[in-house]
């Protein structure tokens, strides 16, 4: 069964609480609140389809730094106001958005 994500209306128009259910496909929209009555709507959700190129399945497959860094790629994270640090790859060990960063000569 799907979950249905659904929002309370409000007078002023405003995004209400929203909600989540478990329903069949065959089942009609809620039109009412399970609990407190107030007229809600459904949400129209984008799909979640898995596969090879998917949110998830991209997050295990590059989120490894011993991968990135024997791939040869140079992973960096924000650590504060404008610096970052690095957390795998070559280079320096933290740059900076008030320093531009040059490649050193080989």
């Amino acid at each position: 069964m799907p979950i249905y994500v659904y929002e309370v209306i409000t007078e002023g128009g405003q995004p209400g609480e929203r909600f989540e259910l478990y329903q069949s496909m065959a089942d009609d929209a809620l039109t009412k609140h399970p609990e407190s009555g107030l007229p809600v709507r459904r949400v129209i959700q984008p799909p979640n389809i898995g596969g090879r190129w998917s949110d998830g399945a991209m997050s295990r497959s590059v989120a490894d730094d011993k991968k990135l860094d024997r791939l040869g790629f140079t992973k960096y994270v924000k650590a504060g106001d404008g610096h970052y640090e690095k957390r795998a790859g070559q280079g320096p060990d933290v740059i900076s958005a008030d320093k531009p960063f040059t490649m050193p000569d080989d």
